[in-house]
């Protein structure tokens, strides 16, 4: 029997793992887009990528909203769930309803913190598996997914209460997630890594770091790439102090000291200089759109999380409150034209 997975978000990301995945052996791929849903039901998915060269796959099934997905024949193994972030705007977890079996892996490849809770709120029985990815991906034009060669993706089960001993389903989780890793690996991403709870955590905050610093201040700045960021001397001294706060702050909030070989502020951002494909951060490609920001999952939750530890996060919230009033502002000033 084959896996089946479906997209849940057939964007950038979600549209380029996906297509790693169906590249796996004894693995149909299908989708639930959105906005790229014509070209992609008529075309398929077209994927560029200096590694995997050109290419791409027509999915199994190409669906426009989770109510047709329902209707569908089959039986899905995985749920990848490539979606913003935006628990101020929807919860998404209700799209899943009627789409999660007994054994359906719930993968949550998302940005910021405090993602998981809405599905196993919802899905208190099911395998939700957690997922960090840093990748270097975009989609020029609906269906066309362009990979700039930067890829690596951590996955681990989520336990909402990491010191009991483990449930049925969370011992399940981590089956399911040996299972993924094994495909992507498959399908050639050689980077994809299998993470417990805890070090799962650890690389969520480590990747925080990253977009609490890029992605709010490429908005205050003045809508400025990555590299123009790192260029001026002040922006850049400020993104490493960013990045201070964050993975000073995490240890406090996690209990437990970061492993010693996590990269520091300054590899970091040497790794981001070495990336001159012009990238953007994807808050600053959500403003030009006029579309809503991560807000709450980069920045409110990892301040609130710290406050209840007694810790105050100065520059995130800083950042936070500027840019919460901006997006109002925006918004109110939008509805006022109509």
């Amino acid at each position: 029997m084959p896996i089946r997975v479906l997209l849940v978000g057939a964007g950038a990301i979600g549209s380029f793992y996906g297509a790693r995945l169906a590249s796996a052996p004894h693995t149909l791929v299908s989708a639930l887009c959105r906005s790229n849903y014509q070209a992609v039901k008529e075309k398929g998915l077209k994927i560029t990528s200096p590694i995997f060269g050109d290419g791409g796959f027509r999915p199994e099934y190409t669906f426009s909203s989770p109510a047709e997905a329902r209707q569908a024949p089959v039986k899905f193994d995985y749920l990848l769930v490539a979606t913003k972030a935006l628990p101020d705007l929807s919860d998404d977890s209700c799209l899943l309803d009627g789409l999660v079996g007994e054994d359906t892996g719930i993968v949550l490849v998302q940005n910021g913190l405090g993602i998981e809770e809405p599905y196993h709120k919802r899905f208190a029985q099911a395998c939700i598996l957690s997922a960090i990815t840093i990748a270097s991906v975009a989609q020029p034009s609906p269906g066309h997914i362009k990979h700039n060669g930067w890829t690596r993706i951590s996955i681990g089960p989520y336990v909402p209460q990491p010191d009991e001993e483990p449930s049925h389903s969370e011992e399940r989780a981590a089956q399911s997630c040996l299972r993924l890793v094994e495909l992507l690996k498959a399908g050639g991403i050689s980077d994809a890594e299998l993470h417990d709870h805890t070090g799962l955590q650890f690389v969520r905050w480590h990747k925080l770091a990253i977009n609490a610093a890029m992605n709010p201040s490429s908005v205050l700045s003045g809508e400025t790439a990555n590299q123009a960021m790192l260029n001026d001397p002040e922006l850049s001294h400020h993104l490493l102090k960013v990045m201070e706060e964050v993975l000073e702050t995490a240890p406090k909030v996690l209990g437990k000291p970061l492993p010693p070989a996590s990269a520091t502020p300054e590899q970091i951002l040497q790794s981001i200089r070495r990336n001159n494909s012009g990238s953007k951060p994807s808050m600053l490609l959500d403003w030009e759109k006029g579309s809503r920001m991560e807000l709450e999952v980069i920045l409110g939750n990892p301040i609130r999380l710290a406050r209840e530890k007694g810790v105050e996060m100065p520059r995130l919230q800083s950042m936070y409150a500027l840019l919460r009033m901006a997006q109002e502002r925006r918004e109110m000033n939008r509805e006022s034209k109509l």
